[in-house]
C-alpha cells in the first residue's frame, strides 16, 4: 500500500490527464458500438479503476479501445438483430458475452497464457489493425456527413414490403404448435392471418426503420449506403465534423500538453450549442452512478450465449493482443517489467465488472498510458485516479455532455481510424520478398495474408478473418519450415558427399551400401522428400546406412513415411543400418515395432564407427 502512494503527486496528475484524454475517446466509443455513450464511459471508469488496481503493469491506463470496440459492434449488432432491433431485450445476452469475454481473459491469466500471445503472426495483427481503422473510417462516414438510414423516410419505405412477413414470422415464432419440428399447423396459419389484419402503420414504420438500419450496418452496409447519403449530405453536420478533425490535427502543432482531442470536443460542441446550430446530439447521459444489470444472471441461458462463446474467446484473446502490446510500450518507457499473466487477470477483472454494470470492453491503451508516463504517473495509482476522474466528470458534467453533436465524435473517430492503421506493415508491402507464385503473379506470403485478414475482416467478419488469417500463416510457416528441412536433409549416396567420419569408408563398397543423410526433425511438411528415398537407391545397392543423428525430432506423419519406405526396401531385399538414433525418434519407432520389425537391435550402432566395423565384416565387393 505504502508503495502505491509513494509517488501521489505524479500519479495524481497523469491520472487526471489521462481521464481527460480518455473523455472524448470514452463517448465516441460508447456511440459507435451502438451502446451509446454512457456505455463508453462505464467501459472506461471501471475498466481503468480495476485493471490498474489487479494489473501486472504500474503506469497502464485501460478503458475502450478501437479494436475492442470494433469487435464489440459486431457482437452488439448481432444480438441486437436477433431480439427484433431491440437494443433493450438483447442488452443482458451483450453484457454476459462481455463478462464471458472477461472471464476467459482471468482464466488466460491463471493458465499462464500470457507469455505465449507474442507468438501470433505479424501479418495476422497488421491486417486486422488497418482492417479496424478502415471500418472505422467506412462507419463514420454517414454520421459525419449527418446521413441517418432510419431517418430517411424514403429509404425506409423500400423496406415496407418485407414488413409483414417479418412481423408474422416474429410473433408466430414463440407460438408454434409444434415447436421441435417448426412445422406450422392450421392454427398457426390462422394466427397469421389475424397478425396481418392487426399490423398497424405504426408496426410497419418501426420495422421497416430496423431493417434499413439493419441494411446500413457495419462497413459493408456503409458503402451500400454512400451513394444515397452523398445525395442527402447535411452540410451543417459535415462542417461540424470537418471542423473537429482540423483542431485534433491542428492544435497538436500548437502544442501537445494539452490533448487537442478533448480541445476539438470542447470547441466545436461550445459553438454549435452557444449559436444555436441545428444538430443532432448524441443519447443522453442521465448523470447517475450505474447500477449493475441484474438481468445477466436472472435471465442467463447456455442458449442465447452458445452462438457467441468463440466471438467472446477472441474479444478475450484481442484485448490480451491489446494490453499486452501497450505493456511492452510502458515497459520501454519506465524501463521497467510487467507481468503478462497478472495484467490478463486484472484486464479480465476490470471488463468482466465493467460487463455488469453495462460497460464496453476494453484493453490497455497506448496512446492513453504514454500520456500518464509523461505526465507523472508511476504507479496503479494513476490509472485508479483516470477511472475516478471519469466517474467524477460523469456524475457533474452528464446533462452537459448529452449536448455534445454527434458529428463531433464521428469526426474524432474517424481520427481514431486514421491513426490505428498499421502504415508500417503498409509500407513495406513493396520490399516483402516474393516467395509464391499465383499463376503469372508473384506475391509474398506475408502480404497475402495481411490482406486477406484486412479485406475479410473489413467486409466479411473480424473474428473469422483473424482466425482464417491464423490458418494459413501458420500453414505458410510449416511449409517454408518443411521446404527448408527437406534442403537440409539431400538423399546423397557416398561418393556424392562424405561426412569427416566417413573418409575411410572403402571405395570399392560404394554400389553396394548407399547412406542417407538426415538433417533436422521428419515431420509432415518433410514426409514427400523422404519418400522418394526408395526411387534414388541404385540397384547395386544391398544396404542403406541411416545416419540419424541429426533428427532431433519425428511426428506421426514422418514416422508412418519411415515405416513405409521401410517396408518398400524389405520388399526390394535392401538391408536398412540405423546410425546414432536419437531418443525421441527410437521411442516412436519402438512404439509402432519400426525397431525391431524392420530394423533389427543388432542393426543399431551408436556412432558411425562401429557401424563401418560392421560393414567391412558383412558386405563383399560385387564384382
Amino acid at each position: 500500500m505504502k508503495k502505491i502512494f509513494s509517488n501521489l503527486k505524479g500519479d495524481a496528475f497523469g491520472g487526471i490527464t489521462a481521464g481527460i484524454v480518455a473523455l472524448p475517446l470514452a463517448l465516441a466509443f460508447g456511440v459507435s458500438s451502438g451502446l451509446g455513450p454512457e456505455a463508453g464511459l462505464y467501459g472506461a471508469i471501471f475498466i481503468s479503476f480495476f485493471a490498474a488496481l489487479f494489473g501486472g503493469t504500474n503506469t497502464q491506463i485501460s478503458g475502450p479501445t478501437a479494436p475492442m470496440t470494433a469487435v464489440s459492434m459486431v457482437v452488439i449488432a448481432g444480438i441486437v438483430a436477433a431480439n427484433n432491433g431491440s437494443v433493450e431485450k438483447a442488452l443482458p445476452a451483450i453484457l454476459t458475452v462481455f463478462l464471458l469475454a472477461g472471464l476467459m481473459q482471468i482464466g488466460l491469466g491463471f493458465l499462464g497464457l500470457g507469455k505465449y500471445i507474442r507468438y501470433i503472426p505479424y501479418p495476422v495483427v497488421s491486417g486486422f489493425m488497418t482492417a479496424i481503422g478502415v471500418i472505422i473510417l467506412l462507419t463514420q462516414v454517414l454520421p459525419a456527413i449527418g446521413y441517418y438510414p432510419k431517418e430517411d423516410q424514403d429509404f425506409v419505405k423500400n423496406f415496407n414490403s418485407q414488413v409483414e412477413e417479418v412481423i408474422i414470422n416474429k410473433n408466430l415464432k414463440d407460438t408454434k404448435s409444434n415447436k421441435e419440428t417448426k412445422i406450422l399447423n392450421t392454427q398457426d396459419f390462422k394466427n397469421a392471418v389475424v397478425i396481418a389484419e392487426n399490423i398497424s402503420d405504426t408496426n410497419i414504420k418501426e420495422e421497416s426503420e430496423n431493417l434499413a438500419s439493419k441494411a446500413t450496418s457495419g462497413a459493408l452496409g456503409a458503402v451500400k449506403a454512400f451513394p444515397r447519403a452523398f445525395q442527402n449530405i447535411n452540410w451543417r453536420e459535415l462542417l461540424l465534423a470537418l471542423s473537429t478533425i482540423f483542431i485534433i490535427y491542428g492544435f497538436k502543432r500548437i502544442t501537445t500538453k494539452i490533448p487537442s482531442t478533448l480541445v476539438a470536443l470542447v470547441v466545436v460542441s461550445g459553438i454549435a450549442f452557444g449559436f444555436n446550430i441545428d444538430y443532432k446530439p448524441i443519447q443522453e447521459i442521465t448523470g447517475v452512478f450505474p447500477m449493475p444489470n441484474l438481468e445477466i444472471f436472472t435471465n442467463f441461458s447456455f442458449g442465447n450465449i452458445t452462438p457467441y462463446i468463440f466471438t467472446a474467446l477472441s474479444l478475450a484473446l484481442l484485448g490480451a493482443i491489446d494490453s499486452l502490446l501497450t505493456s511492452v510500450v510502458a515497459d520501454n518507457m519506465t524501463k521497467t517489467k510487467h507481468q503478462p499473466n497478472k495484467e490478463l487477470i486484472g484486464q479480465g477483472i476490470g471488463n468482466s465488472i465493467a460487463a455488469i454494470f453495462g460497460g464496453i470492453p476494453g484493453a490497455g491503451a497506448t496512446i492513453r498510458t504514454v500520456v500518464n508516463i509523461n505526465s507523472g504517473g508511476k504507479t496503479k495509482l494513476s490509472g485508479m485516479i483516470a477511472g475516478l476522474m471519469l466517474l467524477v466528470i460523469m456524475l457533474a458534467l452528464g446533462p452537459i455532455a448529452s449536448k455534445i453533436p454527434a458529428a463531433v465524435l464521428a469526426g474524432i473517430l474517424i481520427t481514431v481510424g486514421i491513426g490505428v492503421m498499421d502504415y508500417k506493415g503498409l509500407k513495406a508491402i513493396p520490399s516483402l520478398p516474393k516467395d509464391i507464385k499465383l499463376g503469372p503473379i508473384k506475391l509474398s506470403s506475408e502480404v497475402l495474408i495481411m490482406l486477406i485478414v484486412l479485406l475479410l475482416s473489413t467486409f466479411w467478419n473480424l473474428i473469422y478473418a483473424v482466425g482464417i488469417g491464423l490458418v494459413i500463416a501458420s500453414l505458410s510457416f510449416m511449409k517454408k519450415i518443411g521446404d527448408i528441412t527437406a534442403k537440409r536433409s539431400d538423399v546423397k549416396n557416398l561418393k556424392e558427399e562424405n561426412w569427416d567420419d566417413e573418409i575411410d569408408f572403402p571405395i570399392q563398397l560404394k554400389e553396394e551400401v548407399f547412406i542417407k543423410h538426415l538433417k533436422g526433425p521428419l515431420f509432415f511438411g518433410s514426409t514427400s522428400d523422404f519418400q522418394a528415398l526408395s526411387d534414388q537407391i541404385p540397384n547395386t545397392a544391398e544396404y542403406v546406412i541411416m545416419r540419424l543423428e541429426r533428427m532431433q525430432y519425428m511426428d506421426q506423419s514422418g514416422l508412418y513415411a519411415m515405416e513405409d519406405m521401410l517396408q518398400e526396401l524389405k520388399s526390394k531385399g535392401v538391408t536398412v543400418v540405423f546410425v546414432n538414433v536419437l531418443k525421441q525418434p527410437k521411442y516412436m519407432m519402438e512404439r509402432i515395432g519400426i525397431i525391431p520389425n524392420f530394423v533389427t537391435k543388432d542393426h543399431i550402432f551408436k556412432d558411425f564407427k562401429s557401424c563401418l566395423v560392421w560393414i567391412k565384416n558383412n558386405v563383399k565387393d560385387i564384382i
